[in-house]
């Protein structure tokens, strides 16, 4: 494992002050605040920290008010990554910061037809379900778009054979239709087997990062993933190791320790 933050860990520091820490070390000290893997790194953060229902106070969210209070120009500046900007502030909100931009934020994107600036359905899903979150647009399993997605989530023999780009989209279409444990997808039998056939070749090959992305698809379905995909998922978290290094890259293993540990919660 290379280094994943840039964050000290001490090991008698408690749970909430290391997601402080956390929070600090990716707003300030990973990547320049604003550009588009500041906002792609944040975001899967504050996802992951949404979606496990973790309580967060008013000074481990800090470092992101900034950013809060500015999203609506950042949006009017930087259309272009709107989903990025859309997730944040709803999650900052969610996680305790008042409710003051996103449901503007989400009115300007449907104002705007951003969603139909996309050209992949996947995309499309992720900004209906943004979107919903403050009650506007359609939801992400409703019309075409709809069919479409449970159409490829239940073509089980693509996921059969090795084909990581569709792993990953399916994954996110169960987390889209689910918004992440705050809803019931009613996942057919096929689009289950789907992901059983997914989580069986990442544990075959010991794709740490996708295993991890499908225990959660499977918990978010209310299905246990089995017990030596979750065991195998945990070792991997526990093996990883926070570097501090101001002059390391930052083109690291974040993403796998991210969702490793997400997926344990």
């Amino acid at each position: 494992m290379t280094n994943v933050v840039l964050l000290k860990p001490e090991v008698n520091s408690d749970m909430a002050t290391r997601r402080t820490r956390l929070i600090r070390a990716f707003a300030r000290e990973r990547r320049q605040q604003g550009d588009v893997f500041w906002l792609k790194e944040n975001a899967e953060l504050l996802g992951v920290l949404a979606s496990t229902g973790v309580a967060l106070d008013a000074e481990a969210l800090k470092p992101l008010i900034t950013f809060h209070s500015k999203s609506r120009n950042m949006l009017r500046d930087f259309p272009q990554y709107y989903r990025f900007i859309l997730s944040l502030c709803l999650d900052l909100e969610e996680l305790g910061l008042p409710e003051l931009h996103g449901a503007a934020l989400c009115d300007e994107v449907a104002r705007a037809g951003l969603e139909g600036a996309e050209l992949s359905d996947l995309q499309r899903a992720e900004a209906r379900r943004l979107m919903r979150r403050r009650a506007v647009g359609p939801r992400v399993d409703e019309g075409a778009l709809g069919e479409r997605l449970h159409s490829f989530i239940t073509r089980s023999a693509t996921f059969a054979m090795p084909n990581r780009k569709a792993a990953y989209e399916l994954t996110h279409i169960v987390y889209y239709l689910w918004d992440y444990g705050r809803r019931n997808p009613n996942l057919s039998a096929k689009a289950l087997l789907s992901l059983q056939f997914t989580g069986l070749l990442a544990f075959l090959d010991q794709d740490m990062d996708l295993l991890a992305e499908v225990c959660a698809a499977l918990r978010f379905a209310g299905v246990a993933p089995a017990r030596s995909w979750e065991n195998f998922v945990a070792e991997c978290h526990r093996a990883s190791r926070i570097q501090v290094d101001m002059n390391a890259p930052v083109q690291d293993d974040y993403h796998e320790w991210l969702v490793t540990g997400g997926a344990m919660h």
